[in-house]
């Protein structure tokens, strides 16, 4: 793990989930206020351009070669297509569908989409089969976004 302890790992981790349905919710209040989901997804995308690019710069990233960059793949740049998608999802659906709704399913697709990817060693991503064990913590991950999402639909505004 590149000599950092699982903690510190772990809290990024945590952190980041954390922020995706903090990223949802301000994402849809925008497109919201602006009564244009597609041009808050910009917005935010431009952000995201603009931190990404200084933390890049103040960590000396931009000293990246041609031939390196040669290297790059189209289906590495599509990586960029996959956060436009999550972007203008979160911005057009939020509003619609609500954020808890909206992050459950996400949640609920990451859950698979984590699990095949690293059983297959799908995009240079370490192997790491599945197994029965992982399955089941899978399942109950899944089955607690649903009574957590269930519970929070079911509850009745306090007034």
């Amino acid at each position: 793990m590149h000599g950092q302890p699982l903690a510190y790992y772990a809290a990024i981790s945590a952190l980041a989930g954390i922020l995706i349905p903090v990223l949802a919710a301000l994402s849809g209040s925008l497109g919201r206020t602006l009564d244009n989901p597609w041009a808050a997804a910009a917005i935010v995308a431009t952000g995201t351009f603009a931190t990404v690019l200084a933390v890049t710069l103040a960590a000396g990233g931009a000293q990246i070669s041609w031939p390196l960059l040669k290297q790059v793949t189209p289906l590495q740049l599509a990586a960029g297509c996959v956060m436009a998608f999550y972007l203008l999802s979160a911005a057009w659906l939020a509003p619609r569908f609500g954020v808890g709704n909206f992050v459950m399913f996400v949640l609920a697709g990451q859950l698979i989409s984590s699990a095949l990817i690293d059983h297959f060693g799908l995009f240079g991503a370490p192997q790491r089969p599945v197994d029965a064990m992982r399955l089941t913590g899978i399942a109950v991950m899944a089955i607690g976004v649903v009574i957590a999402q269930s519970a929070a639909s079911n509850t009745r505004p306090i007034g």
